[in-house]
């Protein structure tokens, strides 16, 4: 069994879950960071214990280098991933895959023509509670599907914006509370509910000093007739576990914080489970998450590696979720309905 050395561009917090959920993986090692800011690098490379860059292209010489994790603000994934897939590693980006639809298909085309894999980070279709209820929806157990509510009515106090660069902006964050806080849960709602037909979204900046949205509501309609409704902010205190509803003519489920807290199916008696894997929500504190879903996502992606399989986001799949985003904020630009595709 090979050893993949493994190498994250971008040291700040959420480099830290993920070299902890690459330390968990038997087959999998950090090898090198990466950081723009030469003392960043250095903190970086006393705080992981492996050896640091401040220069991109010296990272990527570093010996046995097999995959490249970026962890860079979400505007600023485009450029080190490509070089990244120029020299031939693989590539996992967290979320969201780039902020605009152009640099997304950018980045996308970029791993193809190099032949190398990529994923996106969305951690949360591994917890077990949200497979069961996949599984369900895939088999029909709800009937046919109505209507499905997504609500990331979360808040965010001034400094988590003050104390950045770039949270908030349209540039580099791409914009505010759906983009950043609320694709997570978004992407599990389009797993579920499938393509997306049109949509009328309202966004606003309600509460914080930022460029981005922090309020904002969309109604969708998909392409196998149900309707859905999908809420995201950062201005919302003191901020609600997110939460996802589906309604069929069979039954319905919630599925909130990554737990089932409700199922019921007609003519079944209802029994809710205990769940075996547990990831807190960051409806308050970005930092609440836990890493045993990164894991669980690093280890399906070391796996396809290694024995060729099949993985659960690639390229594409993750592209989805920008896409309504992206629909949402010129739907609200434009103030009318958006049609899929569309163009920017």
């Amino acid at each position: 069994m090979k050893t993949y050395g493994i190498g994250i561009i971008g040291t700040g917090a959420i480099a830290g879950i993920h070299a902890a959920a690459i330390k968990a993986i038997k087959n999998a090692e950090l090898v090198a960071v990466c950081s723009r800011s030469p003392d960043r690098a250095m903190d970086a490379e006393a705080k992981f214990g492996v050896k640091a860059y401040s220069d991109v292209q010296s990272f990527l010489s570093h010996p046995d280098l097999d995959v490249v994790c970026i962890c860079t603000a979400s505007g600023r994934h485009l450029e080190p991933a490509m070089l990244a897939a120029k020299a031939g590693k693989h590539v996992i980006v967290e979320k969201p895959i780039e902020v605009t639809l152009a640099r997304t298909d950018q980045l996308i085309g970029a791993c193809e023509k190099y032949g190398v894999k990529l994923s996106v980070i969305f951690q949360n279709r591994f917890s077990s509670d949200y497979q069961k209820l996949k599984k369900a929806v895939d088999r029909g157990i709800f009937g046919r599907l109505l209507m499905s509510n997504a609500y990331v009515n979360w808040f965010r106090n001034e400094e988590y914006y003050s104390k950045s660069d770039w949270k908030g902006t349209i540039e580099v964050d791409g914009g505010g509370a759906f983009i950043n806080q609320g694709i997570h849960t978004i992407d599990l709602l389009l797993d579920l509910m499938g393509e997306v037909s049109s949509l009328f979204g309202q966004v606003k900046t309600a509460y914080h000093q930022i460029e981005g949205e922090d309020l904002g509501v969309a109604i969708v309609n998909f392409k196998n007739g149900a309707l859905g409704n999908i809420t995201s902010a950062t201005a919302l205190y003191p901020g609600l576990p997110e939460r996802i509803e589906i309604f069929g003519t069979e039954g319905s489920a919630i599925l909130e914080a990554g737990k089932i807290t409700h199922w019921e199916i007609k003519g079944s008696e209802t029994k809710l489970e205990e769940s075996r894997d547990f990831s807190a929500s960051g409806a308050a504190d970005p930092m609440a998450i836990t890493g045993i879903l990164h894991q669980m996502q690093w280890a399906e992606f070391i796996d396809s590696l290694e024995n060729g399989g099949n993985y659960s986001v690639d390229g594409p799949t993750s592209r989805k979720s920008l896409e309504l985003i992206r629909g949402i904020y010129l739907s609200s630009k434009r103030q009318s309905i958006v049609n899929f595709p569309f163009q920017e």
